[in-house]
């Protein structure tokens, strides 16, 4: 007898792909909703009026915005910052 003849045929790579067996897949998490940016968020329309949501830079003057902190608002020009009020 021949050696070819007691081995079994081997599967082709294919086929055993076929046969194992993937777990499923759980579905993705809901991406939070990205806060707005851009100019909006520093101007609100009241009655045809226009009210500037963040205080400007003492140290720049008008068109330089300061970043809210939390506890504090900073120049990104300077470097200036000014601590909000402490509610007791």
């Amino acid at each position: 007898m021949s050696r070819k003849a007691e081995e079994a045929p081997k599967e082709t790579p294919k086929e055993e792909e076929e046969k194992i067996e993937k777990p499923e897949k759980t579905g993705k998490p809901e991406k939070k909703k990205k806060k707005e940016k851009g100019i909006f968020t520093l101007y609100k329309i009241e009655n045809d009026k226009i009210a500037r949501l963040r205080p400007t830079c003492e140290r720049c003057g008008p068109g330089y915005f300061m970043a809210d902190h939390g506890d504090r608002y900073t120049c990104g020009h300077c470097g200036f910052t000014r601590y909000k009020p402490t509610e007791k």
